[in-house]
């Protein structure tokens, strides 16, 4: 009999408050799950920025990446730990370096999910390089982007075809907007991309693994207040298409973590953004839902390191691709390709494992949640976000939506236990 320990790092940049929660609750969930005659005990660390040999172990069985997107020396060590330490890592690195919004559309079209039409534009402007101008003036033909627009239909949005974070993206109501934003939007390739109007309802939907959580988001809405309270707001057939196109994305793409935008219209759920393999995790924007992540995250990752979970490499699209080709209603290939995320994602061994070693998780979270150091982890993301004069206000306003979510998540395990 022997105690093994777990490893599990947390690749970081900006992010503040949900590491000091994960941190906190896995230190008061205190595990030590049986794995045959061994116990099992969790550690968690920040992962540091440091220079590393190629032969050199890791010493993570588990990584939650926030980083690598963005900062290369950490996505190349994300690479190293996978291919030569079997590391699990959320998410699979090659898929994100590789698929951006582009990709995503095209591959969901081949699949049949209604994504509104989109062309594809050339920059305005370019970088020069030694063979660019003999490039253009050979094949570059000139174009009207007027009549992309007639195609698509008024509003439109325009907006870079890898991008994130709402960077760079238009509504574009008329001709004369559209051909002004395509001269401002410098060496963006830009997508135009059919507007969904009027829209009857717009829900981000996140994964984090085979955990889902539909959200009721309004963009127009300043950030912090973008992620609505609402519950209860689908109908389940509703509710149940959402959560299946979104495990779809997510195990198409080998993204353990991300969400997805949809509109809906006329009875049809358009998906609009769903490449977002690093979705906010930020309680100043997620109030209310902030808990559901730091649990969701903390179940994933502990599962994976229980368990040994294999990172799956390669992505293999050929199963999703020969249920596409089937000639069946799309709901049924929807749930087909749903079904192979449950595979992936061993969705039954998930569920027994946390009804087995993390049925106290959802106790813990809640006494932790009001603490004082559940304040101060909620204060220090205000402090990094809003200015000093507001600190204190949306400290306070952010920790009372926190403790709404108490109230509200108390009455239900009432209600259940009931």
């Amino acid at each position: 009999m022997a105690l093994l320990t777990r490893k599990i790092g947390l690749s970081l940049g900006a992010d503040v408050c949900w590491p000091i929660c994960y941190e906190e609750i896995l230190e008061k969930l205190a595990l030590a799950p049986k794995l045959g005659r061994d116990t099992l005990r969790f550690e968690v660390s920040r992962v540091a920025i440091d220079p590393f040999r190629l032969d050199d172990p890791s010493k993570y069985d588990v990584v939650i990446d926030r980083l690598t997107h963005w900062y290369s020396l950490s996505r190349e060590w994300i690479k190293k730990a996978v291919i030569l330490n079997g590391t699990y890592v959320f998410n699979n690195p090659w898929s994100v370096q590789a698929n951006e919004k582009h990709t995503t559309y095209c591959a969901m079209m081949r699949l049949g999910l209604p994504i509104p039409r989109t062309w594809l534009l050339p920059p305005k402007a370019y970088e020069e390089k030694p063979d660019l101008q003999v490039t253009l003036e050979r094949y570059a033909k000139l174009f009207d982007i007027g009549e992309m627009g007639k195609d698509l239909g008024y509003p439109l949005f325009m907006k870079p075809y890898d991008g994130g974070g709402w960077v760079g993206v238009n509504k574009i109501d008329d001709d004369k907007a559209l051909r002004e934003a395509y001269e401002k939007s410098g060496r963006f390739v830009m997508h135009l991309q059919q507007g969904v109007f009027p829209f009857e309802s717009f829900v981000r939907c996140i994964g984090v693994g085979p955990q889902t959580r539909t959200v009721k988001y309004d963009p127009t809405k300043p950030l912090h207040e973008r992620y609505l309270p609402d519950h209860d707001f689908l109908a389940d057939e509703d509710e149940s298409l959402l959560e299946d196109t979104t495990l779809t994305i997510n195990s198409f793409f080998g993204w353990d973590f991300n969400s997805c935008e949809a509109l809906l219209k006329g009875g049809i759920w358009y998906p609009i953004d769903f490449a977002n393999p690093c979705p906010d995790s930020q309680v100043t924007s997620l109030h209310v839902h902030f808990p559901w992540l730091v649990k969701a995250k903390l179940r994933w990752s502990l599962f994976c390191a229980a368990t040994k979970k294999p990172m799956r490499m390669n992505l293999d699209w050929q199963p999703f691709f020969a249920i596409a080709a089937e000639d069946m209603p799309q709901r049924d290939k929807l749930a087909a390709y749903a079904a192979i995320a449950h595979e992936r994602f061993e969705t039954e061994r998930f569920s027994e494992f946390c009804d087995e070693h993390l049925a106290h998780l959802d106790e813990v979270a809640w006494e932790f949640f009001g603490t004082p150091r559940a304040r101060e982890a909620i204060q220090g993301k205000v402090a990094a976000l809003f200015p000093a004069h507001e600190h204190e206000q949306f400290t306070e306003h952010f920790w009372q939506k926190i403790q709404e979510w108490r109230e509200s998540d108390a009455a239900q395990r009432t209600t259940a236990g009931a």
